[in-house]
């Protein structure tokens, strides 16, 4: 089906043509690293350690879940700026036989939060109240969903699968010179257990160190003997007499509330793979489907290579147009109706694809939502989403496939160790509306759908995704990133499908995001100038990210990539060597 006259694509064609040779230098700039080879089973992470953690329990007759709860907890142990045990995210399990299963373990917002409990007697938002401190968390769901992921899907025990965590933990890694001045955030540094902890009072670790947590590794063995402990025991009160004494909401009734949910996963195709992804209360998994829909009626590669300036504009303009029905329609699925056949449906995309100009970007001020397919949206507001997350991706020897993704929100959460458990809380809350209309560090919109509730689990980006091809699995993928995810995602698969990337480079590969509003092309730093200036040209804002500080590495998201290959079988695993302390495992 013809969806342009063909003097348009014309258009197309020759702004592509004119702008290949310098586009094909955005790959060329990328390490010149190949993926990592395994005949039986891999794993994917941000530390080498918790890579390792979840092979060696692959090699003890795990599976990918028991590999997966043992990587969810040693990186709580050995990336405590992401990794986490007062956090929470999403779980993604495909198993060999096909069947599909999702693992909501978002954190909920306790029973005494109120709507505009971040708002001061004159209505305004008080700053850092929703990020930092006691009153910033929310209920953890990480302990409760990797235990639930455990006993209902795995094949260990649970002290198995602990076990590497409970080693690192008690008898230390060794730090890298990023993960050390890691340790000295600014965050940690504003409450006495935390500095403690993690920077020696002050007495910051260097590389080279071995970092030990022996609280931290009682905390371990105690949830591996009993994991209701955390919710329902002494623990649970630990928790709750800290939280009180500092003015936090989170009871010990709330925790023993707290639970995991299962759902259905959000499905879609795209030239001829199919898609398993995050549902809400994830914005990522529809809002990826939404993307490609939308795509799927260009052909890509003709336009040119990876990240030339035609591509990255149809892309941008996917993108715009599916950011737009995010910010008006999502939120967490147990408190409102979304449209999200609507927003799947591949005539609504169609439509959205006739709105696309081949030759330049539609300002999003003048964007206008096709007709006819959605109800009229609640009112908008601004909100903020971290980048500070953490993905892993696991493929283990019978074919079950984990895609994961869990956070504290912000890095290291709220700053708050929970004294004599050494673990830290969240700042999730923030991820809330806090008040209608105002504009924060992203200006990421969203709809009074988000609004705080007691209970209600906040809007999210994370989007961990599968891919099959002819019921035979293909990728594995997911990446943090705040509100980029969804846009790192979805060129993940299109630099993979489209472009014949291998997945070592689509790790690799230069990134862009477009949100709607604000209305700019953010380009990460390393993205190569000449198609950045061909989009400027084209009529684009363009914000190439830190460029102004060169010590600043500017960079966004961390994929963890598994694909397979369709003849041989072989797991390739794609690292991404913006995280220098990471590695793809297998065997």
């Amino acid at each position: 089906m013809r969806l342009f006259p063909s003097s348009v694509f014309q258009k197309a064609f020759a702004l592509a043509a004119a702008t290949a040779l310098l586009a094909t230098a955005a790959t060329a700039q990328q390490p010149n690293l190949a993926p990592t080879r395994a005949s039986h089973a891999m794993v994917v992470t941000i530390h080498h350690d918790a890579s390792d953690a979840g092979l060696a329990i692959l090699k003890q007759g795990g599976n990918a879940v028991d590999a997966a709860v043992a990587v969810g907890f040693a990186l709580a142990v050995v990336y405590p700026a992401a990794g986490n045990l007062g956090g929470g995210g999403f779980l993604l399990l495909r198993d060999h036989n096909g069947k599909a299963h999702f693992l909501d373990y978002r954190e909920k917002a306790p029973a005494a939060a109120t709507r505009d409990m971040y708002l001061d007697e004159h209505g305004n938002v008080v700053p850092n109240l929703s990020l930092v401190g006691y009153k910033a968390s929310g209920v953890p769901g990480t302990v409760a969903g990797l235990t639930y992921a455990q006993k209902h899907y795995g094949k260990l025990t649970l002290a198995q699968d602990m076990a590497p965590a409970i080693h690192l933990a008690s008898e230390g890694y060794v730090l890298s010179a990023e993960e050390a001045h890691l340790l000295e955030s600014k965050n940690l540094t504003r409450f006495p257990a935390s500095t403690k902890i993690f920077q020696r009072n002050g007495n910051f670790y260097k590389a080279g160190e071995t970092f030990k947590q022996p609280e931290l590794a009682e905390t371990l063995r105690r949830i591996a003997r009993d994991p209701d402990d955390f919710y329902k025991g002494a623990m649970a009160h630990q928790i709750a007499d800290v939280e009180k004494a500092g003015g936090g909401l989170i009871t010990a009734d709330d925790l023993a509330h707290y639970e995991v949910k299962e759902r259905e996963p959000i499905r879609g195709s795209y030239r001829g793979y199919d898609l398993i992804t995050a549902p809400p209360p994830s914005s990522g998994g529809i809002v990826l489907v939404e993307i490609l829909n939308i795509l799927s009626g260009f052909d890509l590669a003709k336009l040119g290579p990876d990240r030339s300036a035609a591509q990255v504009h149809i892309i941008t303009e996917a993108f715009r147009r599916a950011y737009k029905d995010r910010g008006d329609y999502l939120g967490d699925l147990d408190f409102n109706t979304l449209p999200l056949k609507q927003m799947a449906n591949p005539k609504y995309a169609a439509a959205w694809r006739a709105s696309i100009d081949p030759a330049k970007p539609t300002p999003s001020a003048a964007l206008v939502r096709p007709a006819g397919f959605l109800p009229p949206p609640p009112a908008a507001t601004l909100v903020h989403e971290s980048t500070q997350t953490t993905h892993f991706s696991i493929v283990d020897a019978e074919g079950n496939a984990v895609s994961s993704t869990y956070t504290l929100n912000g890095g290291f959460g709220s700053g708050v160790t929970i004294e004599g458990l050494g673990f830290l809380m969240n700042n999730e809350m923030d991820d809330f509306t806090s008040k209608v209309g105002v504009p924060n560090t992203y200006g990421l919109i969203q709809s009074s759908a988000n609004a705080i509730e007691p209970g209600k689990r906040p809007l999210s980006a994370m989007t961990p995704t599968i891919l099959t091809r002819n019921g035979k699995l293909a990728y594995v993928m997911g990446t943090p990133g705040g509100s980029t995810i969804i846009t790192t995602v979805a060129n993940d698969i299109l630099s993979a499908i489209d472009n014949g990337l291998d997945i070592q480079q689509v790790a690799d590969a230069p990134r862009f995001h477009h949100q709607y509003l604000p209305d700019r092309l953010d380009l990460e730093k390393k993205f190569p100038v000449p198609p950045a200036e061909e989009l400027k040209a084209m009529g684009y804002t363009i914000n190439r990210l830190a460029v102004a500080d060169e010590k600043n590495p500017g960079v966004w998201g961390d994929s963890e990539l598994i694909a397979i290959d369709p003849k041989t079988g072989e797991l390739l695993g794609g690292h991404d060597s913006r995280r220098a302390f990471g590695k793809a495992s297998g065997y």
